[in-house]
């Protein structure tokens, strides 16, 4: 593992770290929020997925969660979107390949060799953060934003047990039934679109839910509306009575400046939760 960059922030480190990825094939890089907390001990970790086009760095720099995880004692990781380089398989559009990875794990050619993204979150990076730093992996919670929002649901209900919390700020909330979805599971995936099911958070809503609280805030001016169907994910949690909430917020858009509005109470819902 190198280190990129270190840097102190409200009385933590902000890292930037990257390592030779055997599940991607390929060096990924990765950032770490350290609060002031760890230098005493082990601290429980908040995970943000980023959207389609985003880097580590995206969040890492806009989202103003620092201060916020400081004061909480929580660490927080920031991963990127998808595998990177030149022998990694690209597409010209912005929502298919490099950039977006969707937090899958492709099948088919020509991604299947690197875009790993569902088993790097889920297995190589956590044990390679838990191995290296002062963090509690007992203990974690899961946030992200549009693709990053899919992620973190997708992940925290597949993964039965491994996230106490999740949130998500605006996620693609029904991709089997959007472009922003359909056309990436299709490259990725194959046409069998019962492959599919496990990768869209309101089918894993209405099949087995969160067994723990959940926080969902989308913007009403957001202009992907059509594409991300928040509908389709506030039905199916109210169908199945889901501990959480999901809330509407007039007039914010699909941009940081609507997360770092809300950063503060997504990193205090997270901290009730890993610390109860």
């Amino acid at each position: 593992m190198d280190i990129k960059s270190e840097n102190k922030s409200f009385g933590g480190m902000q890292g930037v770290y990257s390592h030779a990825s055997e599940v991607c094939g390929c060096d990924m890089t990765f950032g770490l929020y350290l609060p002031e907390a760890a230098t005493l001990g082990s601290v429980p970790v908040l995970w943000y997925l980023s959207g389609l086009t985003c880097t580590h760095e995206n969040a890492m720099t806009k989202a103003a969660a620092q201060g916020w995880a400081d004061e909480a004692g929580i660490a927080l990781i920031f991963p990127d979107t998808s595998p990177r380089g030149e022998a990694i398989a690209d597409d010209d559009a912005y929502d298919l390949g490099q950039g977006a990875g969707f937090y899958v794990n492709a099948t088919q050619a020509p991604w299947a060799p690197h875009f790993r993204m569902w088993d790097y979150i889920a297995e190589e990076l956590p044990a390679l953060i838990g191995a290296e730093f002062a963090v509690d992996m007992d203990r974690q919670a899961i946030t992200g934003h549009s693709m990053g929002g899919h992620g973190a649901l997708t992940l925290a209900m597949g993964l039965k047990g491994r996230f106490r919390s999740v949130s998500a700020f605006a996620p693609i909330a029904n991709p089997t039934k959007s472009d922003w979805g359909r056309k990436q599971f299709a490259a990725y995936l194959g046409a069998d679109e019962a492959t599919w099911a496990k990768h869209d958070a309101s089918l894993l809503m209405q099949e087995r839910g969160f067994d723990g609280p959940v926080l969902i805030d989308q913007g009403t001016n957001d202009q992907f509306l059509d594409l991300l169907k928040p509908e389709a994910l506030a039905q199916a949690m109210a169908a199945r009575r889901q501990d959480g909430a999901f809330r509407m917020h007039k007039g914010y858009d699909h941009s940081y400046f609507f997360m770092s509005s809300l950063m503060e109470e997504h990193v205090a819902f997270h901290a009730e939760a890993l610390y109860a």
